[in-house]
């Protein structure tokens, strides 16, 4: 009975080790190679899907062709031009690089044939409907195999036009006073030190203006800080209006603003300080419907061959102006 039972069971271990019928084994490998298909397919959509969201134009090129050989969905969206226009001619990328920066962008892509790689390009475009934009274009080279020759050149080219303007506006920032919108003390006496060596090489003339708003404490306390800074506003205005272009200008204290004219002789200066001076008084203000104006004591002076330092010019401008103000306010002295 024993033997029979080890019989039986012998006989169904044959039973499930006797292969699979051959259409089984068809359909098994069929939905073996279903699967296979879908998590393919599914694979190639996340693929597509972060192509589509990342703001960056990934590309091939070939040196040799000046083919492109690739460009990802981003470049019509960055460039608003054509995929299939750049991937048949190479030069509906170059002409969209912004011209002055052409020579940068082609120079510092043959840079990568040295380098093997550059990363630190950025460069400007114009999108086909007129706007400009800032790239990161970072490149790469391929490596072939050997039977391969071919230089093959990759990269992501990233859409940074936001990070600049964040950068610009930082910068800006960082170089006015928010007040009145010209330079702060640190952005104007940078500005000046560069005018005064420049002068000091060339052997150019230069001069230093320093101008103080005349009884700025009694509008602030008569008429409150509000239309004190109105007056600050306007004066800077009238600064700006009254200099040429190259001259600097900017607030370095309370109610102080400085000037500096590259080029130009303490006489040349003076000109230009009195027609700022008319332009100043020309201002009107009102509180309460009392009407008032304001006046200003200037200091200027010219730099000389015993000049070494900004510092100089920067002492005389600023005894200059209090004599202007124990002299009567409203007058510019040279000093």
């Amino acid at each position: 009975m024993a033997a029979r039972v080890t019989a039986k069971s012998h006989s169904c271990n044959m039973v499930n080790n006797t292969p699979p019928p051959e259409a089984a084994q068809t359909l098994l490998a069929l939905l073996h190679a279903q699967g296979e298909v879908a998590r393919l397919s599914e694979r190639e959509q996340l693929y597509s899907s972060l192509l589509d969201s990342v703001n960056a134009a990934l590309w091939a090129f070939d040196w040799e062709t000046r083919q492109v050989l690739y460009v990802s969905p981003a470049y019509e969206r960055i460039f608003g031009r054509s995929i299939g226009l750049v991937l048949a001619d190479y030069n509906e990328w170059r002409d969209s690089i912004y011209p002055d920066d052409l020579e940068y962008a082609e120079r510092s892509l043959a840079q990568v044939l040295v380098d093997g790689a550059v990363e630190d390009r950025e460069y400007r475009i114009i999108t086909s409907d007129g706007q400009l934009r800032w790239l990161s274009d970072k490149c790469f080279i391929k490596h072939q195999s050997a039977q391969d020759q071919r230089v093959i050149i990759v990269g992501i080219a990233e859409d940074i036009t936001e990070k600049k303007h964040l950068e610009g506006e930082l910068q800006r920032l960082a170089t006015i006073d928010v007040l009145t919108q010209s330079s702060n003390r640190r952005h104007f006496f940078e500005c000046a030190q560069q005018a005064f060596e420049n002068a000091r090489q060339d052997g150019s003339p230069l001069a230093f203006l320093l101008l103080d708003i005349d009884d700025f404490k009694h509008i602030n306390d008569t008429y409150g800080h509000q239309k004190g800074d109105q007056v600050l506003q306007r004066v800077a205005d009238s600064g700006k209006a009254t200099l040429r272009r190259g001259d600097l200008f900017g607030r370095i204290g309370g109610e102080e603003f400085a000037a500096v004219f590259p080029g130009c002789t303490a006489q040349v200066a003076e000109q230009i300080a009195e027609r700022l001076q008319r332009e100043i008084q020309r201002q009107s203000f009102s509180h309460g419907g009392h009407v008032y104006g304001v006046t200003v004591s200037q200091g200027l002076t010219g730099m000389t061959e015993d000049d070494q330092l900004l510092d100089k010019l920067f002492a005389r401008a600023d005894a200059a102006m209090y004599r202007a103000k124990r002299q009567g306010k409203n007058r510019i002295v040279r000093g």
